[in-house]
């Protein structure tokens, strides 16, 4: 049977990757959704597009592009830094850099300039990295930085007072849009749970792998998950790096 996977902000963690693939049984006939933030973070962030690139050629992918990205993108294509990215994963990134050349380079490049800011399928689920903040839907944000920096949009569904259904007009237009809402870009160890949070027809699936948290995997349709290993237990050599 075919199936639906999201896959949460991997920072740099191919080996977290690797595990969540295989715990889940992922196949070649699965569609692999990703929601950004393939880099920055630990020590692999160029293995990890190369490998992301290979399962493209292999399976249905969608790859959401994150901050994270378009800081490395900009890198990628300009060779500037800023001292806020490299503070915050930029600098491990480079240096996962140090051995590929030139023309790999241009093609991670081109692969990052390719990401769409969000995917809607066939059952109106909206695929985003961070949010949107238009009544009107992602389609007519005005700004695009939103689409990787909102955190309004999941601050709101997670405060929602449960008694308040989708059919009431005090429900939040912006949610109304969709059937589901799947996010990455805000770890929810910020509310010291490990895995994937729901809140309304939101669902935030970066539980923390950039930090001390997991990578998670879910079946979008039963919403099982499957987790890796602790980020620093699987790269214990940089357990004291700066986050």
């Amino acid at each position: 049977m075919k199936r639906t996977f999201v896959i949460g902000d991997i920072h740099g963690g191919l080996k977290a990757l690797q595990q969540v693939l295989q715990k889940a049984a992922a196949t070649k006939n699965d569609t692999l959704i990703f929601l950004g933030d393939y880099v920055d973070g630990w020590s692999e962030s160029a293995q990890v597009i190369n490998y992301v690139i290979s399962l493209s050629k292999q399976q249905a992918c969608i790859f959401i592009k994150g901050n994270h990205d378009l800081w490395c993108e900009e890198w990628l294509r300009s060779g500037a830094t800023n001292s806020t990215w490299l503070l915050h994963g930029g600098k491990e990134t480079v240096s996962s850099y140090a051995d590929v050349d030139t023309i790999k380079k241009m093609q991670h490049l081109q692969f990052l300039e390719a990401m769409p800011y969000y995917h809607i399928d066939e059952y109106n689920r909206l695929f985003i990295h961070a949010g949107f903040t238009s009544m009107h839907g992602p389609q007519k944000e005005f700004y695009l930085s939103n689409f990787s920096w909102d955190r309004t949009l999941w601050e709101m569904a997670i405060t929602m007072d449960e008694r308040i259904k989708k059919d009431s007009l005090l429900f939040p237009k912006r949610l109304k849009l969709f059937s589901e809402i799947y996010i990455g870009h805000t770890p929810t160890l910020y509310y010291n749970i490990t895995v994937p949070m729901n809140g309304c027809n939101v669902w935030n699936i970066d539980t923390g792998a950039a930090f001390t948290g997991r990578l998670s995997i879910m079946d979008v349709h039963t919403k099982k998950f499957w987790q890796s290993d602790m980020l620093q237990d699987l790269y214990l050599e940089e357990r004291g790096r700066n986050k």
